[in-house]
């Protein structure tokens, strides 16, 4: 997957380039593998509000989903920023990849320094809240 990899940060980094970010400057990409072999790119999309503002992560699987790709077809998302450290989902990234791909799932994060981790959804977010959470207890 080396190549593939570095295609993928490529192609997140090409996605950071064109993050909308007039507010904090700090651009994100995204980019996300589906198990076709095509990738939906994401950046960072920033609003004069906060709250509307969207993520890299969530603006490639939002736009994946959009185009008919199917919840759990995706195989690996990288994600690149201009951090100290390889940049990590937020909070909110980490529940949308829970919901919309499978837990061994591949997160590359990684900084324009080129350091990386390598981590799998399951592992950003150990004890998520799942469809299964939703189940309710049956009373007799």
């Amino acid at each position: 997957m080396s190549q593939q990899l570095e295609q993928l940060l490529d192609e997140a980094k090409a996605a950071m380039d064109l993050a909308y970010v007039p507010y904090s400057q700090f651009r994100v990409g995204a980019a996300l593998l589906h198990e076709s072999g095509h990738i939906y790119r994401g950046c960072n999309i920033e609003n004069a509000a906060y709250g509307p503002t969207n993520c890299a992560e969530r603006t490639a699987l939002f736009s994946a989903i959009a185009d008919g790709a199917k919840p759990g077809s995706f195989t690996a998302i990288a994600v690149i920023g201009e951090t100290t450290e390889p940049i990590t989902p937020c909070g909110v990234c980490r529940q949308v990849l829970v919901e919309l791909c499978s837990p061994d799932m591949k997160v590359i994060m990684s900084n324009l320094k080129g350091d990386r981790t390598v981590m799998t959804v399951a592992e950003l977010l150990p004890g998520a809240f799942t469809p299964s959470s939703l189940a309710k207890e049956e009373h007799s």
